[in-house]
């Protein structure tokens, strides 16, 4: 009998062993992300009643909807803002610091790779990679759960839109060759196209869609005004400005990146890369993987500013194009089978002189003025007569290394005591320290945000903290003509007008859900790979969001 009663107790305890397993979610065919540059998150409340049902209204109405998901790191800006949502984590550890990075003293993009060769295009736009980047990406994590049977491809009109969302590990990344208009890649990823690119880009659907919808010239050498046909009457967007105002860039249309045509284009080729590469089909049930980062938004959104009437049917042409998307997905893939979000880079601010029409602070942070001002005084307290800075990006002062070893007047201390000493002077400027050495009167979530966009090996010497209405100013020749009217907006900065993105995640394994707490960009990576019950990335400092229906 102690032998049966044994056996039972063993039989038990196995039994409950395996009722007590947790069942692991299957996991979709198919991980989408969508990241729209530029977007603020009021968009999708702002032009909500404007929507189709099936774009942002049925992301909003199937999916978890993150109301207030902040960047937690400065500066704001589009390879930055790519990176941290696929990286999970920030510019401190991923070294994507900036658009523009200093290296070995030279300056370059990020993405710059001057060891590869483009394929489809013999200039230096296709010798990218993300050999820059520090540490993985969920999708590089996706491809090492799978021993690299999951397939990663990733789109977009900028080259960091496509390269860094890709990760290390991608099969491919295409982005747009600004002078053929054709996608091209680099031999980091392959060394000739697939055939489908090829068929692709024999369409010359760039040329069609520039040709169609762009800007002409006239027979006296003026080009059109209104070129620009809404895709609705124009009485009918209250939600905007009138078109006829000082402050707008009305010169967009000559090129498609300033075109929402340009968005369409880029999902012309996100679901070419489906079609092409049979995302989401494998007999074996692997999930692949496809990044589509829209571009458009952002180069449209610098020459007007989120008020302006062209932004806005910049946006509900985008959401045809997002219901374009998901309605393939249920064909092709199959609906219940797929998941996807929608994120941005970074948002944006109201154009200056808009807020000083209502009564609200605005001011300009000119760089290139700031910077010459700075070096002027320099050469006069230390009677010199070269540049000590070398550059101010992204609110961080670069001192020019050689220039101060090799002259016995110049003391780096000193002329960091002093460059700080002048920029508190400045209205624009809340801030400025030495970023290794943070003084504590620095006011949260400031201080964090400078802490977590300061890599030790690549960012600047002086840390500049911007008043909450500044805008970053960093190209005069743009912003502001020579009437001194500025021109457009701009965004870096650590206001939530910048810092404020929209994440809406849906999809197979997702509840539907409002929720106002407050989560991070650096949560995304973290909560798809939960939802795909795979490894974080390398550097991931986020918190999985809980999602899931598995409730």
């Amino acid at each position: 009998m102690k032998k049966i009663f044994a056996a039972l107790l063993v039989s038990l305890v196995c039994v409950c062993t395996i009722f007590a397993q947790p069942e692991l979610q299957q996991r979709p065919k198919l991980v989408v992300g969508i990241v729209v540059d530029q977007m603020r998150w009021d968009y999708l409340t702002r032009f909500n009643d404007r929507y189709c049902d099936g774009g942002f209204r049925r992301m909003m109405n199937e999916g978890y909807n993150c109301n207030r998901l902040l960047i937690n790191y400065i500066p704001t800006v589009t390879a930055v803002g790519h990176t941290a949502v696929y990286t999970g984590t920030v510019p401190a550890f991923n070294g994507i610091i900036g658009n523009s990075m200093r290296f070995e003293g030279k300056w370059d993009t990020p993405v710059r790779d001057w060891d590869v060769k483009g394929i489809g295009t013999q200039r230096s736009e296709g010798q990218a990679s993300p050999h820059r980047m520090l540490t993985t990406t969920m999708t590089d994590e996706l491809r090492l759960s799978s021993n690299f049977r999951s397939k990663v491809i990733s789109v977009s009109l900028k080259d960091r839109g496509a390269i860094l969302p890709g990760g290390h590990c991608a099969n491919a990344a295409y982005w747009m060759d600004s002078e053929s208009m054709d996608f091209v890649t680099s031999t980091y990823y392959m060394q000739q196209f697939p055939q489908w690119v090829k068929d692709f880009n024999k369409k010359r659907l760039g040329v069609k869609y520039l040709d169609e919808f762009g800007r002409k010239k006239k027979k006296d050498g003026s080009w059109e005004k209104d070129f620009w046909k809404m895709l609705y009457p124009e009485d009918t967007y209250i939600q905007s400005t009138s078109k006829d105002l000082p402050y707008y860039v009305q010169t967009t249309g000559t090129i498609l990146k300033y075109l929402p045509q340009g968005n369409t284009f880029t999902t012309d080729m996100a679901l070419a890369a489906l079609e092409g590469e049979k995302l989401g089909t494998s007999p074996d049930g692997i999930t692949d993987f496809l990044c589509i980062s829209y571009s458009c938004t952002d180069m449209i959104g610098h020459k007007v500013g989120p008020n302006a009437p062209w932004v806005e049917d910049t946006y509900l042409r985008l959401d045809l194009e997002i219901k374009r998307l998901l309605d393939t997905f249920d064909q092709k893939i199959g609906k219940g089978q797929w998941v996807a979000f929608l994120t941005a880079d970074h948002a944006a601010s109201h154009n200056i002189e808009f807020r000083h029409e209502h009564g609200i602070p605005a001011g300009a942070w000119p760089y290139h003025k700031t910077m010459k001002d700075l070096n002027d005084s320099i050469k006069a307290h230390y009677g010199i007569s070269s540049d000590v800075i070398e550059s101010l990006e992204c609110q961080q002062i670069y001192f020019n290394e050689s220039i101060i070893n090799s002259d016995s007047r110049l003391n780096k201390a000193q002329i960091t005591d002093y460059v700080i000493s002048l920029l508190e002077q400045k209205d624009e400027v809340a801030y400025a320290f030495r970023p290794k050495l943070i003084p504590d009167y620095i006011p949260e979530p400031v201080r964090t945000m400078a802490i977590n966009g300061y890599h030790p090996k690549r960012s600047g010497d002086i840390q500049v903290i911007l008043e909450a209405n500044v805008t970053e100013d960093y190209d005069e020749g743009r912003e502001k003509d020579f009437n001194g009217i500025y021109k457009g907006t701009n965004h870096a900065v650590w206001s939530p007008y910048d810092a404020h993105i929209p994440f809406i995640i849906m999809g197979k394994g997702v509840r539907h859900a409002w929720d106002n707490s407050t989560y991070h960009v650096t949560d995304i990576a973290p909560t798809v790979c939960a939802l795909l019950n795979i490894q974080q990335p390398s550097g991931c400092i986020g918190d999985a969001i809980d999602v899931s229906n598995n409730k």
